[in-house]
């Protein structure tokens, strides 16, 4: 299994699941999203503590390399609601 596959096995097993139109996992419940290039860019280990990280039930947590703006962060929340 490739680095990338055993990180995104990593966030499957947590319960996110792959948008395709916006390429990034999220995870509803958590309200944490993680860019595929935070993923591929970050070590499993990394991936890890960020998934156990705990956020504020209110906002969404972002997990990218580049801090979004607010407009992709209202879009994104708006396509995957």
């Amino acid at each position: 299994m490739t680095p990338l596959a055993t990180k995104e096995s990593l966030l499957e097993a947590a319960g996110y699941r792959y948008s395709f139109d916006r390429q990034v996992y999220f995870n509803r419940s958590a309200r944490k999203l993680f860019s595929i290039e935070f993923v591929a860019d970050h070590s499993e280990a990394e991936i890890e503590r960020s998934i156990r990280e705990p956020t504020c039930a209110q906002e969404w947590k972002f997990y990218f390399n580049v801090e979004p703006s607010d407009s992709v962060r209202g879009e994104i929340q708006s396509l995957i609601g």
